[in-house]
């Protein structure tokens, strides 16, 4: 066993490259911003909210229809560290991809500590295959459904793209069409010496259980990988690393450099339909432009 990436770091410098929170000087006009646009959408687009893909009060969906039937569908999982936000921050990205021609799906889960990230992960697997089973009542295309998540939902879009869990869910392990993991984390071993395990509870059998990177799927759909500019070397290395082992299995995969940004504000690209990361998302959808620009960072 070599050793581990972050191995050259002391207890207290691990735990500064994940907080993400310390990286910008003010959060809550970002969250604001979160809220802002999605209620907007929801105001303006046809939007069926609330809408049950599950038991448990938690587990809702907010669904945007496309315009046509049949259209391609974008799935989205907010971040938060599994323990903040909801599906009515998450809604920003809608008009856009509506515009273009997509159903837009936002994810609601139940949080931690009052539940497990086994948990969270399974909600988020049901509300997949709910997806699957009937967004062609809302003129998706179950054969064209393509993901998204920004942090911890970049972790559990990883989660989504792991083999061993579809059959129990009555789904093919090829419904995700693409998939876009936004400063997600993919290798949960560090948080378990930081501030995070207070609300995770990781221990050693659950972070690899739980860790994307170590259960990479045998057949791989295309991925786009991105971060803000400013992310801490920790946050750039999860995802640098995943895009690596998604190369190394022979799976297409591309990087999309976004400037000027930080692990919050990057995901509100999606709301632009000019910025690269729209536009490479489009692409893989199949709704706008052939090709999308991409950049690896220089190492």
């Amino acid at each position: 066993m070599g050793t581990a990436p972050y191995a050259h770091y002391s207890p207290e410098d691990l735990d500064r490259q994940y907080n993400a929170r310390a990286t910008v000087d003010d959060l809550a006009p970002i969250l604001a911003r979160y809220a802002e646009e999605s209620r907007a959408a929801r105001d303006t687009l046809t939007c069926h909210t609330g809408v049950a893909y599950g038991p448990h009060p938690d587990e809702t969906l907010d669904i945007f229809p496309a315009r046509q039937p049949g259209s391609p569908v974008l799935i989205f999982v907010h971040g938060g560290y599994w323990r903040a936000l909801s599906k009515d921050e998450s809604s920003f990205m809608a008009p856009a991809f509506v515009e273009a021609g997509a159903t837009v799906v936002a994810v609601n889960y139940s949080l931690a500590p009052g539940a497990s990230l086994d948990e969270i992960v399974r909600q988020c697997r049901a509300a997949l295959a709910w997806v699957a089973h009937k967004i062609h009542r809302y003129h998706g295309d179950p054969a064209r459904i393509h993901i998204a998540g920004s942090s911890a939902g970049g972790h559990l879009v990883g989660m989504l793209l792991a083999d061993g869990w579809h059959a129990d869910f009555g789904i093919a392990p090829d419904t995700v069409k693409s998939a876009t993991p936004v400063s997600g984390l993919f290798d949960l071993e560090p948080l378990i010496n930081t501030h995070v395990n207070a609300w995770m509870h990781l221990d050693a059998e659950s972070a690899a259980r739980l860790s994307p990177l170590q259960h990479l799927p045998t057949q791989g759909c295309p991925l786009i990988v991105s971060y803000g500019e400013t992310e801490t070397a920790e946050f750039a290395r999860q995802s640098r690393q995943y895009l690596d082992a998604w190369h190394h299995r022979g799976f297409a995969g591309q990087y999309i450099d976004m400037p000027g940004t930080n692990h919050f504000d990057v995901i509100l690209h999606l709301a632009d339909p000019a910025s690269p990361l729209t536009l490479a998302v489009f692409a893989a959808m199949g709704i706008g432009p052939a090709s999308a620009p991409s950049a690896e960072r220089p190492t």
